[in-house]
Order: C-alpha cells, then sequence, then structure tokens
C-alpha cells in the first residue's frame, strides 16, 4: 500500500483553514462560506460546472439561505463513488471570530468560538480536492458534500435528496477531534413537547377557581423523574439520556405574568436519547403518561383540569456500523499507514452521519483536530488537522 498522503502541502493547508475560519456563516447564513469554499476549490482545478447547490433548503422548515454544496471530481481510475462529507456552519457563538495562530494551535481571541466545527472538515475537503488534481493522484469517482443547518438540527443532511450524490457506497464524514477516533455510531434523539393550557384566577382572592399550568409541569417533572425517565436512563429493556430544556410560555416568554395570577399556560420542550430509536421513543412516551398523571393531580373547586397536549418526534436516527464494515475498514487502513491505531467510537451526540447512514450510505466520522467546540476557549490542533488531512487524502486513494 503506497502512502499518497506524502503529497500533502501543509502550508497551503493551514491556509485554507485560516481562510475558513475568517469567513462568518453562523447556521442558516451559510452562503458566504459557500461561496469562499467554491472560489478555492476553482482556484484549485476544480471546474465550476462540477460545483452546484442542491434544493435542501426549500424543504428545511427553518430560513436557511443556500442548499447544500455537492462538488462532483470524476474518477482517474475505475472504483465504486465515494462520499466525502463536512457541515459548513458554525454555532452562533462564532459570529465575528477572529482566528489567529498561536504555536500549534489556532485559536479566537477569546470572545467568540472558533468554529474549527466544522471548518477542518470544509478545508479537509478542499484540501483533498487540491492534493488528488495537483498530483494527478489515481482515485475513483468523488463526491464533495458541504452539509447546511447541521448545527441547528442536522436538517442539511435531513433534508438530502441521495439521488444527488451519484450512488456513492461510503461516505467519510469529517468532524470530529482526535484523528485516532472512528466514530462508527451515534444515538438517535427523539424531542417532545408539551402544552399545557390551565385557567387564571387571582392567587389571592380565589386560587381555587384557577387551574395552574406551571404546577402540572413541575408534577409531570417530577413524575418523570421518579419513574426513572429523567437524566441517565438504565432499565432492563433500554439505556439512554433525556432533558427537559425550556420551560417557558408563549413565545419565548415567562410562564406566567405575575405572582398574584395563577398560570394559564406553560409549555416544556426536552429530549430523549438513546441508541436504540425504540427506547428513545419510549422514553418520551414515559414523559406523556408523567404530564396526564400530573393533569389530574391539580384540579378546580369544581374538578375541572388542565387541557394537557403533549407530542414527540424524531431528531434524528440512531446508527451503528459494525467494524467489518468496508468504511470502517478503509479508515483503518488508512490510519495504520500512518502509524495511528483507531479508536473506535460511539458518539452520544447526533452527527451529519446518523441521516447519511439513513439515507442507505454508510458513514464513519473522522477528526481533524477541533477541540472546546461551543465555547470561547474553542481552538483548532494544527498536527492533528495535520494528520486529517492525510486521513482524506488515503481514503480518497487507497485501492479497493
Amino acid at each position: 500500500m503506497s502512502n499518497t498522503s506524502h503529497h500533502l502541502d501543509v502550508a497551503a493547508a493551514e491556509d485554507h483553514l485560516m481562510r475558513f475560519l475568517s469567513v462568518e456563516g453562523v447556521t442558516g447564513h451559510e452562503a458566504n462560506i459557500a461561496a469562499a469554499v467554491s472560489d478555492a476549490l476553482q482556484k484549485v482545478g476544480v471546474p465550476a460546472s462540477a460545483i452546484r447547490f442542491d434544493d435542501a433548503n426549500k424543504r428545511i422548515p427553518l430560513p436557511t439561505e443556500t442548499g447544500n454544496l455537492i462538488v462532483d471530481l470524476p474518477g482517474t481510475r475505475p472504483g465504486p463513488r465515494l462520499l466525502f462529507s463536512t457541515h459548513l456552519d458554525t454555532v452562533p457563538l462564532c459570529a465575528g471570530a477572529k482566528p489567529r495562530r498561536e504555536g500549534d494551535r489556532i485559536v479566537s481571541d477569546g470572545t467568540t468560538a472558533l468554529g474549527g466545527d466544522a471548518r477542518t472538515g470544509v478545508a479537509v475537503l478542499v484540501v483533498v480536492a487540491e492534493t488528488l488534481i495537483k498530483h494527478k493522484l489515481p482515485h475513483p469517482p468523488i463526491t464533495l458534500l458541504f452539509t447546511v443547518r447541521e448545527e441547528s438540527g442536522l436538517h442539511g443532511a435531513r433534508e438530502l435528496n441521495p439521488a444527488e450524490l451519484g450512488g456513492p457506497v461510503m461516505c467519510i464524514n469529517v468532524d470530529g477531534q482526535s484523528a485516532a477516533d472512528l466514530i462508527i455510531g451515534a444515538v438517535g434523539q427523539e424531542n417532545w413537547e408539551v402544552e399545557i393550557t390551565g385557567r387564571a384566577s387571582h392567587a389571592g382572592v380565589a386560587p381555587e377557581r384557577g387551574i395552574s399550568a406551571t404546577m402540572v409541569g413541575a408534577l409531570g417533572l417530577v413524575e418523570a423523574r421518579n419513574a426513572g425517565w429523567f437524566g441517565k436512563i438504565v432499565k432492563d429493556d433500554g439505556r439512554g439520556t433525556s432533558n427537559i430544556g425550556i420551560f417557558g410560555g408563549k413565545d419565548g416568554r415567562p410562564a406566567g405574568d405575575a405572582t398574584n395570577v395563577v398560570t394559564d399556560y406553560a409549555h416544556l420542550k426536552g429530549e430523549a436519547r438513546s441508541p436504540e430509536a425504540a427506547f428513545a421513543k419510549k422514553i418520551a412516551e414515559g414523559y406523556r403518561e408523567a404530564f396526564s398523571k400530573a393533569k389530574a393531580a391539580v384540579v378546580d373547586h369544581e374538578g375541572d383540569t388542565a387541557e394537557v397536549k403533549f407530542s414527540h418526534t424524531t431528531s434524528y436516527p440512531p446508527f451503528k456500523l459494525d467494524e467489518d464494515t468496508a468504511v470502517v475498514q478503509r479508515a483503518t487502513k488508512a490510519l495504520k499507514l500512518l502509524g495511528i491505531e483507531p479508536n473506535y467510537l460511539f458518539s452520544n451526540g447526533g452527527l451529519d452521519a446518523n441521516w447519511l447512514d439513513k439515507h442507505g450510505i454508510p458513514t464513519i466520522t473522522i477528526g481533524a483536530g477541533q477541540a472546546e467546540i461551543h465555547t470561547i476557549k474553542e481552538y483548532v490542533n494544527l498536527p492533528e488537522f495535520e494528520k486529517g488531512c492525510r486521513i482524506g487524502v488515503l481514503m480518497a486513494t487507497l485501492e479497493d
């Protein structure tokens, strides 16, 4: 097996990364970073005709400037098509990021996050294209996919039409930290919410005439916790986690307006995660039952109860690849060529890989140096970024 990664131009790779880190593109506002990527790809020799956008943004239920960016690289040798993916968007905390190099790290100025998640991936995909073209390296047909709105619900990958990708047999998603870590699976998530409509009354003069939506919500959460559905969940038939994230009122306002009024409305939102889709749903149903019991426990002077509307929807499905899957084997081979012993990980957070796998493309997620993500302490570890670039080049060029 030849090590094609020695063709990597490390300085050029770091220049791409610095450029992409300096372009703002928070989730839903990816047009500028997409333009920067398109420009960089054309400068390294990808024809404009090979670069396009899909219409996923028309199906995403949130305003989104562009669709996913898709790039077709024709093969220079026969073989099954490979897909490389990453996401264009950053979390809002990255707005206004000013990247600077500090030793073997890239850091922000300490007032924002950096956006290494996943601008490291964006750079890796461009570097792979540049290295293949510049050195005329033999490779099968390759599709590059840069998704939108990953950080706000994995929407670009979710709403993707897989027919747009040209039939890849596997995917290498770049959205991790350490080059040694190969993410081969991830939990699924259900989002649940409950709307509680009670009845207002004067809390001092006639509290018995009111039905407190706040109390129904509070008792529902206590019921869920007592039944073992809150936090870390370990049951005979499954394991997972759950959380209550938002306890509020209408339109993001507080639940209730004043201390002397029995609260007439509350809106709660939470999540449930599990390696098994059915168990994530079961956790959500545990919350449904808890709020149902709480409804019966809070009555007014005539025995009336609140109206409780509970619902849950799948945010993303779980997946897990076997270690003998072709894409896992390919990644393992690439790491071993670099002298890296792989760690196979299962993620407790969702990735674009969850949806790409659901679309029928076995997907592994590799790391390229992003660290302390979603915080103002975020940085990029440049030696890990370099390894990520080398893994990318190897995975593009390895013989099947």
